[in-house]
């Protein structure tokens, strides 16, 4: 299974938990964090199968259109990111998210250091 990432970065801090909150209901995905960029702008990022992530970030995307004021800036996927950016970017599983990866796969994952 390719592990993706996705991202959907929005305008406002309120459209941007609209989007994670309609990603992880819509979809076998793990929010594995997000970013605070500055300018109300904030990305969300999104963990999971290729498929899974594709109709996450979809549902996101269609989900801030309710936000009074809210705006999608950007989105994007990434079906096999390298591994090397799992450990400078802040997309990789952290332990606080391991228990969330569980439940969504059903797979104990991997101790990576």
């Amino acid at each position: 299974m390719a592990i993706a990432v996705g991202m959907i970065e929005t305008l406002g801090f309120p459209a941007v938990v609209e989007a994670a909150d309609a990603m992880v209901k819509a979809a076998r995905v793990t929010l594995v964090g997000y970013e605070k960029i500055g300018s109300a702008r904030v990305t969300v990022i999104v963990r999971g199968d290729v498929s899974e992530v594709q109709a996450s970030v979809a549902a996101g995307v269609e989900s801030v259109k309710r936000v009074n004021g809210g705006q999608v800036l950007s989105t994007h996927i990434i079906a096999r990111p390298h591994e090397n950016l799992e450990y400078v970017l802040p997309i990789r599983y952290t332990e606080a998210v391991e228990q969330f990866r569980e439940s969504v796969s059903g797979i104990r994952p991997l101790n990576r250091p």
